[in-house]
């Protein structure tokens, strides 16, 4: 082996390494409490069995090619116009994956000359688009509707004539907490602005039929929203919807759309069958949302944590080091709770990330909280 040709690489992976930083991937194993599988539809026989049906009826697994070319699919037409339909938009574009559909989005709908404004604490896919996109780019403090607004004052008085975009998650996937929706739409309406709301992790558990915490917003010129199929939809790919006249510039001049070989039109059936399970199956949300309730206050009485109110429950330890040991610890006794370390959360805030799903159960929940209690104080 040359060791000289790979020695930047090992040098930068033993840095991250001395700062507990350096990245491993492991299998699952135990109670699932880090999937976004909020409500256990991975597995579900019902989509299962719509997968197993599109097979025996000819679906093929592969799409061959772009959307453009012989890659599109009656699948993929069918799922469009249903989610469309299910989300109240005019139209539904779906991509391979969230983080490309927004990369996507952010490439290519603001222009030259325009401002994107993007909350801090978005996906990282949100400011990966950012920075490769042609707009001038800032960061706002995470969800101050202030800070957007100055934003967007000082560029007009320094002489900005394009248009505004602003973009954010509805739900946060490290801190669970909520985007300020009917603010942030009034703030888009004043200055004439886009708003892009990323809502992967509030498709299917939030708002009515699980159409998301901006459901009430879908449908205007304004807005385009992101649904993660990969999340509670337990499938993968996503669907960006928004004004007609948008997906068709998506369609013309967006490269990760044109040139990418489409998504599987069996993962556009099991997509579908989602969004279907979503209107025939509601008891999922709410025993989702009971499970929530339940681990907040068991969090709160035993670890003094404050509740997110969400399915995503940060436990904020900071320590990197010590933030993986207590994540090895559950590990170890049956718990699979991942810790996240910056880059991935600001620096000082390494955290467990607890996901709840409907994988679990109220007497799993008491278990980990138990166990949390235990490790915490020998760790």
């Amino acid at each position: 082996m040359n060791e000289a040709l790979l020695a930047r690489y090992d040098a930068s992976l033993r840095g991250l390494a001395r700062k507990d930083r350096l990245r491993t991937i492991a299998p699952r194993a135990g109670l699932d409490f880090s999937s976004n599988d909020y409500l256990g539809l991975a597995a579900s026989k019902r989509l299962g069995e719509a997968v197993a049906a599109a097979i025996a009826r000819g679906t093929p697994v592969g799409a061959t090619g772009s959307r453009l070319l012989r890659g599109n699919s009656p699948e993929h037409e069918a799922l469009e116009a249903d989610a469309a339909t299910f989300f109240g938009a005019e139209r539904a574009l779906f991509f391979g994956s969230g983080y490309i559909a927004n990369f996507a989005l952010l490439t290519t709908l603001p222009q030259k000359g325009d401002l994107l404004i993007l909350d801090e604490l978005a996906h990282a896919s949100m400011h990966e688009g950012a920075r490769a996109g042609r707009a001038e780019f800032k960061l706002a403090a995470h969800n101050d509707i202030d800070a957007v607004e100055d934003a967007i004052t000082r560029w007009r008085a320094e002489g900005g004539t394009g248009r505004v975009w602003i973009a954010v998650e509805s739900l946060y996937s490290m801190d669970g907490d909520r985007a300020p929706m009917a603010r942030l739409i009034a703030l888009a309406d004043r200055h004439e602005a886009f708003l892009v709301v990323d809502e992967a992790h509030a498709t299917g558990i939030w708002g009515p039929d699980g159409r998301g915490l901006a459901a009430a917003f879908e449908g205007r010129d304004n807005i385009v929203a992101l649904h993660t199929c990969g999340k509670a939809l337990g499938a993968s790919g996503a669907l960006v919807t928004g004004p007609g006249t948008l997906c068709d510039y998506l369609v013309n001049r967006c490269r990760p759309f044109i040139y990418a070989t489409a998504p599987s039109p069996l993962m556009a059936v099991a997509v579908r069958e989602a969004l279907a399970m979503l209107s025939d199956e509601p008891q999922r949300r709410v025993q989702l949302q009971e499970r929530v309730a339940f681990a907040g206050r068991q969090l709160a009485e035993r670890c003094g944590m404050k509740p997110s109110g969400s399915q995503i429950q940060p436990f904020v330890i900071g320590d990197n080091r010590r933030t993986m040991a207590v994540a090895a610890a559950l590990q170890t006794r049956g718990f699979d709770i991942r810790g996240i370390r910056p880059p991935t959360v600001p620096e000082g805030t390494s955290r467990l990330r607890i996901s709840l799903t409907l994988n679990v159960d109220e007497a799993d929940i008491s278990a980990m909280v138990e166990a949390l209690v235990e490790v915490l104080a020998q760790t």
